[in-house]
């Protein structure tokens, strides 16, 4: 059996037996290799630590580094469901074709490479319009037996055709994220929301990257505040250096994103004056 180690516990962990975060006291008796997942470049050095911990602990037993955040090792055809990521969530492709300058999934993954469809609910992939219309049809296919359909990956505003609104409102959708990295993206959104004109605000969701490329607070709230204008939800993400630890950013910042990360503070504070409801 295979050991996955995990430095940390997110919302995509694995839950079974030999799904581990750190180094636990009991381990199951029957491994025969580890793997420790790297999820981001920030825990690089704590995975590392890890694997050496493993090596001393398991002495004989094969350790091995990879995960998104370790060049080469999440360029393969294979995508195993509940392996390094709890049951429900897939990837249907690897890469990306774009090569945002905040973005290092083309350094790590490489050009669009489409994988088998698996059963599940939560898409993960990074620019699942990029695939293929035959590839995708797959995709909907599968997902049309799904409840709570979510489109966690971000769904690229520029590359969504009538056809794909279409496939998707006919599904049981819980969450459909999309991006607004920048300016010219808020814009393009102005077409998204046309075309899933009445779906409600929580189900149409959107990531904002703040903080980047000089930035101040103030073009960072107006970006958050068009997005919500458009009917969407928008959640702020603070730019992180790659291979740097956590960012250290003003309280002003910190509290800018702790505002636009709570849909519940943001609907009173976008709440129109007079309106009690």
């Amino acid at each position: 059996m295979i050991l996955r180690v995990f430095p940390r516990r997110t919302s995509q962990t694995p839950a079974d037996a030999y799904a581990v975060i750190g180094s636990p006291l009991f381990l199951p008796k029957d491994i025969v290799e580890v793997h420790v997942s790297c999820l981001f470049t920030w825990d690089r050095p704590l995975c590392e630590d890890l694997v050496h911990v493993y090596e001393r602990r398991l002495p004989g037993i094969p350790v091995q580094l990879g995960g998104p955040a370790i060049e080469g090792s999440n360029t393969d055809d294979v995508f195993v469901p509940g392996l390094y990521v709890r049951r429900g969530v897939i990837h249907t492709s690897r890469g990306c074709p774009n090569k945002c300058p905040w973005c290092l999934v083309p350094e790590r993954e490489g050009a669009l490479k489409e994988l088998a469809v698996s059963e599940g609910r939560i898409i993960q992939d990074n620019n699942f319009l990029a695939c293929s219309k035959r590839h995708r049809r797959k995709v909907y296919r599968m997902l049309r037996s799904q409840r709570r359909v979510r489109f966690l990956g971000g769904l690229e505003s520029a590359r969504l055709t009538q056809w794909d609104a279409d496939q998707i409102r006919a599904l049981r959708v819980k969450e459909l994220w999309f991006a607004a990295d920048t300016d010219s993206a808020v814009k393009r959104l102005q077409r998204v929301a046309r075309m899933f004109s009445g779906m409600p605000r929580n189900k149409l969701r959107c990531y904002v990257l703040c903080a980047y490329a000089g930035q101040t607070i103030e073009q960072a709230e107006e970006r958050l505040r068009r997005v919500w204008g458009l009917g969407f939800l928008p959640f702020a993400q603070l730019y992180r250096e790659p291979f740097v630890g956590k960012a250290q950013y003003p309280k002003e910042w910190r509290y800018l994103a702790r505002l636009w990360s709570r849909p519940a503070i943001m609907k009173v504070r976008m709440r129109p004056q007079g309106d009690l409801t």
